[in-house]
């Protein structure tokens, strides 16, 4: 079983930035995929970006390619998204989620069908 705890919103002006943590308990989450998501109001999820559980494959949604990096500390059960170049759009809920199929070691889907772990969210507003 695992758990996940996201941490690190807030209220950010466009243009600033802000690092989102994912912390995980279980001693298998370095294994596993790890993606964030986000939700705004009477919107769809929406896929953010994944990394692998290895770390050496990531993969990002155009809205935030160039703004956003995704890592992992394997050591620390933590994964970390980082975005600057905030936007009024990407005001959102985002939630961290696992992936706890044997593939996702190597590769991250961006379907949120594929995870099977997610955390409550943390809230990002960006002001314009």
């Amino acid at each position: 079983q695992v758990q996940l705890v996201e941490s690190g919103g807030g209220l950010v002006q466009a243009g600033d930035s802000l690092r989102l943590s994912c912390t995980a308990s279980g001693r298998t989450f370095n294994r596993y995929a790890t993606a964030w998501f986000r939700q705004a109001p009477g919107k769809e999820r929406e896929f953010v970006a994944a990394i692998s559980g290895r770390g050496g494959s990531t993969t990002y949604a155009d809205s935030v390619k160039g703004r956003c990096t995704i890592s992992r500390d394997n050591a620390k059960n933590t994964v970390n998204l980082q975005m600057d170049s905030l936007i009024p759009e990407d005001t959102a809920v985002y939630r961290c989620a696992a992936d706890s199929s044997p593939g996702s070691y190597f590769f991250a889907s961006s379907l949120k069908d594929g995870y099977n772990y997610w955390g409550q969210g943390t809230q990002v507003t960006v002001s314009s």
